[in-house]
């Protein structure tokens, strides 16, 4: 395919994304719907590549105490002077429908976003230097837990429970909640989708999980403020695994007392969930005790309803937007009115991709895998369909991700390489003849779409002459069938990272056993390296094993990686401070503050 033709094929694409309406962003700490970049939904990070990052997890000296982690509130530097913040103030903006308010189930960030101003674990991710976009320092520090020791073996954790830390209606928490909290995320009537994945390394969970076992036996109460949980074996990332919401608390009394106990839940966060009406609203509200420093804002209004977010804004209906490829050229003018108010976001931990099963035909064929990823041309899809807001991607990990290999090449747009394989592999490139690709994508029936996936699939039916039939499903029924592995090739998703570990993306997603291989990839030297990088506590010598496994995943192909996203833009009204933009999702409303009701 020359390049006329492409520029030709993504016009007619892009004429057709005008006409229809740009699809809704949604983002996932394991799964993303992908669509032309925006904050508009979230306003919170648009897929974006970021610079280096401090890892987290660091190690305190074995066997000894944990020093009380800082910052236990807001950083001096967010503080805002008394004369500025204004009491009392609501700080209101469009939300998306969370598919789950309980921790323990969610696997998404329209979930998660509030989730985490609600709820808290033992410890949690924050940012040291949030107002650096570059280097926001983010590290694993603290939550209900104010110090832990490590035991010499590496392996059990000792947690020290704040003596203060209160559910929001003032009962204390104790190491029994903690206890119960983990066995109720192993319970296989709780139905947690990847249990496995983020308590998986605690001693007997996977027996609490398979009902072979009544409790956790690696999860012991010591005393009302002790506990002890203790890893299969020392492993770096362990402590950054328990940041995510499965390791959360709750309080069994709320849990027990009603099947819908999570519309009014008795978490420990920074806000109570004080109104949540499904299509509407939902509203939180300041927690005045909260461990970590109360919150200045005393509430914050999500808008569930919908409607046009930059015409609401323009109205002063809401105080946070994000900004549409489609209004953002016009913005960027300086003499734009909204221009002042107009925030670049900082890149977020993410990677957009196709999946292929390689137990299907014509995906059993490595070759055929291979060719459908030298056909797609990304680098101009970047730059024609999204203007430069993503970077194609040569890998898994995302730029500037700890771990990152800079050598990586990954698959370059050569389409006669691309014809090549597929002549070599044992379909041949005889049209007729070769097996029918259903290529899956979430979407209301009907539906428009994208334009990406519109663009590509005509970049394979033009160089690799193959038909490709698409079948879109609703969000919950795909991501049904994408947990069970039932796709050939599945395409409209991403991941964001959890928390900055090279583990969280290729062990996650690639090792033959994780219920987040949704394409049945299989590699026995794969995961036994994987296996292998799990017990290596030298950072170096992990990051290399990873540097391997990446390139051997690349070799065999189960993904096309598509794009990691260079930036996104969002508005906020002028007298709305600290309202920081991070590349994870972690708690950040605490900090905002407003100088105007």
């Amino acid at each position: 395919m020359n390049v006329r033709t492409l520029f030709l094929i993504v016009s007619a694409v892009l004429m057709i994304a005008v006409a229809c309406g740009q699809q809704a962003t949604s983002v996932s700490p394991t799964v993303i719907p992908t669509a032309p970049p925006t904050a508009e939904t979230a306003a919170v990070a648009a897929p974006t590549q970021i610079p280096a990052l401090a890892t987290t997890a660091v190690r305190a000296p074995t066997g000894t105490p944990r020093p009380r982690p800082t910052p236990t509130a807001a950083p001096a530097a967010m503080v805002p002077p008394e004369d500025q913040a204004v009491e009392g103030a609501t700080l209101v903006r469009v939300g998306r429908e969370p598919p789950t308010l309980d921790p323990h189930l969610t696997v998404d960030t329209d979930s998660a976003m509030y989730i985490v101003e609600v709820y808290g674990g033992l410890v949690t991710i924050e940012a040291q230097n949030p107002r650096d976009l570059s280097n926001p320092q983010l590290e694993t520090v603290g939550d209900l837990a104010e110090a832990w020791d490590i035991s010499e073996d590496g392996r059990t954790y000792t947690f020290h429970l704040r003596e203060e830390a209160k559910f929001h209606d003032g009962k204390p928490v104790t190491a029994q909640d903690f206890k119960w909290s983990m066995e109720r995320v192993g319970d296989p009537s709780t139905e947690s989708p990847v249990a496995d994945v983020f308590l998986g390394d605690v001693v007997g969970f996977k027996d609490k999980l398979q009902g072979k076992a009544s409790d956790v036996r690696g999860v012991q109460v010591i005393d009302d403020h002790t506990l002890s949980v203790t890893s299969d074996a020392p492993k770096a990332f362990f402590l950054s695994k328990l940041t995510y919401p499965m390791s959360f608390v709750l309080d069994r009394d709320n849990v027990e007392s009603d099947p819908f106990w999570f519309r009014e839940p008795n978490g420990t966060g920074p806000f109570n969930l004080a109104e949540y009406i499904p299509g509407e609203v939902l509203r939180l509200e300041r927690n005045e005790f909260y461990h970590l420093g109360a919150p200045k804002l005393e509430r914050v209004r999500f808008l569930l309803s919908g409607g046009d977010s930059l015409l609401m804004y323009q109205n002063d209906e809401i105080h946070v937007t994000g900004v549409s490829l489609l209004n953002l050229e016009v913005m960027l003018d300086p003499s734009h009115p909204l221009n002042q108010e107009l925030h670049q976001v900082p890149p977020s931990f993410d990677v957009s991709y196709i999946g292929m099963n390689p137990g299907q035909p014509p995906f059993d064929d490595p070759k055929v895998r291979q060719a459908f990823n030298y056909a797609i041309d990304k680098n101009t899809l970047a730059t024609a369909l999204y203007e430069g807001l993503v970077v194609p991607a040569k890998g898994i990990l995302p730029p500037g991700f700890p771990g990152y290999n800079l050598d990586i090449v990954g698959y370059e747009y050569d389409p006669e390489k691309a014809k090549q394989l597929l002549r070599e592999s044992k379909y041949g490139d005889n049209a007729e003849e070769f097996p029918r690709i259903i290529f899956t994508l979430p979407g209301s029936f009907g539906a428009p779409v994208g334009p990406s996936m519109e663009a590509i699939m005509q970049m394979w039916r033009v160089t690799l002459g193959v038909e490709i039939e698409i079948l879109q499903t609703e969000w919950a029924i795909f991501l049904q069938d994408l947990n069970q592995r039932r796709f050939q090739i599945f395409g409209g998703l991403g991941w964001i990272a959890d928390y900055p570990d090279p583990e969280n993306f290729l062990d996650v997603l690639f090792h033959s056993e994780s219920s987040n291989n949704h394409m049945g990839y299989s590699n026995q030297e794969v995961d036994r390296l994987l296996e292998k990088a799990r017990l290596e506590m030298d950072q170096t010598a992990r990051f290399a094993i990873y540097h391997t496994v990446e390139r051997m995943i690349m070799d065999d192909a189960p993904w096309v990686p598509l794009w990691h996203g260079e930036s996104g833009f969002v508005l906020w009204k002028p007298y709305v401070k600290d309202y920081f933009l991070f590349p994870l999702i972690i708690p950040k409303l605490r900090y905002v503050y407003t100088t105007e009701k």
